[in-house]
């Protein structure tokens, strides 16, 4: 909601000042916070274990499957990051298969990307050709899997969408084997992606787990995993689970605040209008500029990349970084990311209005002009 929202920072000062105590103690404000946050979940979801980061709850999330399911192979998508520990990195390509990565765990089965703009199939109904291909992968696997993990758009694979029905197929083989399905909403939750409050709505699936993080305290460290009453029932085994400031009055007071925030500022639909006019407006900045293969994404996650041309869809990274850096030098912060760093991603705060479109839009022109 944009930095230092007053109604959050007031939230955050005042339960602050009244107490902030670690979560072996009962209040008020854990039971209202999670009870809000699952309306927007659908009831199969309906346990919530609070954290302090992302990474804490993939870490979780994935505690969760192999205690539920009694194996430890995880399905995972190629250029797919999901956290700094040590479980996060062993499942994520982005960082075993990159630099200085020690390449995929015996633990891990690594399935290709289904990417429509530079993948093996670029088709119409594509994602189904994705998951056959996955699915052949993964009955050929020595050991059942655990859990299949995956954003609902690849944020460090370039924001790439996964391919529409691919989802759908991968979910129900999973299932088929006795795994559990886990949507990484890190990036893509809470109303950023326009049309859906989180990404698997997208894709028309119900995960078995979902993990929370980054804009669940605006800034202020939160993470959560949500899942079903079944796998949060198997995990009460008498190994508890705690974290000393998940979930302590604070976060929930601030989280709470976010809630709120969304609800009457209504910037869900605020990602939605303005998300689209700016797609619209960078396609039409593509039309003008062979240098800009595609422009992809939704809402307030969007991803467009820079090629030499559009035929060999060789990358410019060259240029992808000048625009990165030349924005920069006018207050505008974007990066950049998939293998050969020449996809701008742009995720603005969810208050961004047309207005700011036009400028990032104007100066962007004005740098391919040049």
């Amino acid at each position: 909601m944009g930095h230092s929202h007053p109604q959050v920072v007031k939230a955050g000062q005042k339960q602050m000042a009244e107490l902030n105590t670690n979560t072996r103690y009962i209040y008020d404000q854990l039971t209202e916070y999670t009870a809000h946050l699952l309306n927007y979940f659908p009831k199969p979801l309906s346990k919530v274990f609070l954290v302090n980061s992302g990474s804490a709850a993939t870490d979780l999330a994935i505690r969760l499957a192999r205690n539920f399911t009694g194996k430890k192979k995880i399905a995972v998508v190629e250029h797919g990051y999901h956290g700094n520990t040590q479980t996060g990195i062993e499942i994520s390509h982005y960082k075993f298969g990159g630099k200085g990565g020690s390449g995929v765990s015996e633990n891990v089965i690594c399935l290709p990307i289904p990417d429509v703009y530079r993948g093996k199939f670029r088709f119409e109904n594509a994602g189904i050709s994705y998951a056959q291909d996955a699915i052949q992968q993964i009955r050929n696997s020595k050991e059942k899997i655990s859990a299949f993990i995956a954003e609902p758009i690849v944020g460090c694979g370039g924001q790439v969408p996964l391919a529409k029905g691919y989802l759908n197929e991968i979910y129900a083989e999973i299932r088929k084997q006795g795994g559990v399905c886990i949507s990484d909403e890190v990036q893509t939750g809470f109303g950023r992606l326009g049309d859906f409050f989180r990404g698997f709505e997208q894709h028309d699936v119900i995960p078995d787990i979902v993990i929370l993080g980054k804009p669940m305290g605006n800034g202020h460290p939160m993470g959560a995993v949500v899942c079903t009453n079944e796998i949060a029932e198997a995990f009460n085994n008498g190994m508890e689970f705690f974290s000393s400031f998940g979930g302590n009055p604070v976060s929930c007071a601030i989280g709470q605040a976010v809630l709120q925030v969304l609800e009457e500022e209504q910037l869900q639909q605020n990602a939605k209008l303005v998300g689209d006019y700016y797609i619209q407006e960078l396609t039409k900045l593509q039309q003008k500029h062979e240098c800009i293969g595609d422009v992809r994404g939704s809402g307030f996650f969007i991803g467009f990349e820079f090629v030499k041309d559009r035929i060999t869809l060789e990358p410019d990274t060259k240029l992808a970084q000048k625009v990165k850096n030349e924005l920069r030098e006018k207050f505008i912060l974007v990066s950049t990311d998939w293998p050969f760093n020449n996809v701008i991603k742009s995720k603005p705060p969810l208050c961004f209005s047309k207005g700011n479109v036009d400028e990032v839009i104007n100066i962007i022109e004005s740098i391919l002009f040049r």
